[in-house]
């Protein structure tokens, strides 16, 4: 059988073009995190105010929360609980009280406030019979802004 010849060809290699829709330039993607640093510069400061002030009325909402189970807790028992009681006695009976008829909170314990300390329960309070007070995210007496105590006196 007769070889067919080719044509001699030089050896080269094929050009390779870079594909240019398949990725990004350094510019690009220079350009892309700048925007999204001055959209994070503009945006972050507002999503940590509704943060803070979230959790300060998630504290009043569970002050009255409070508020509601030691109104039904006096409506059974004739009083409010004691200072050395404090807010556990609404989820657990006094010692001795068989007219109890808690837990008058859902959970199984008395929640801590939004930012996980206990809340301060005073008897008697400022002008009422019992006093609740979160003492806001510093965790010290008084403050102000969002370090500002939360009570319902």
């Amino acid at each position: 059988m007769p070889r067919i010849r080719r044509k001699a060809r030089p050896f080269r290699r094929p050009l390779r073009r870079r594909d240019r829709a398949g990725g990004f330039t350094l510019v690009e993607l220079l350009v892309v995190l700048v925007i999204l640093s001055l959209v994070m510069g503009l945006v972050g400061p507002r999503v940590l105010g509704y943060l803070s002030s979230s959790r300060e009325r998630a504290a009043k909402l569970q002050i009255q929360s409070f508020s509601t189970a030691l109104d039904l807790f006096y409506l059974d028992m004739g009083r409010y609980p004691t200072a050395s009681e404090g807010l556990a006695a609404l989820v657990r009976a006094p010692a001795g009280e068989g007219r109890w008829s808690g837990p008058y909170l859902q959970q199984g314990e008395t929640p801590a406030d939004p930012w996980g300390a206990p809340y301060e329960y005073r008897v008697p309070g400022r002008g009422k019979p019992y006093g609740i007070t979160s003492l806001g995210a510093d965790g010290k007496r008084g403050g102000s802004g969002g370090d500002a105590d939360i009570s319902n006196d």
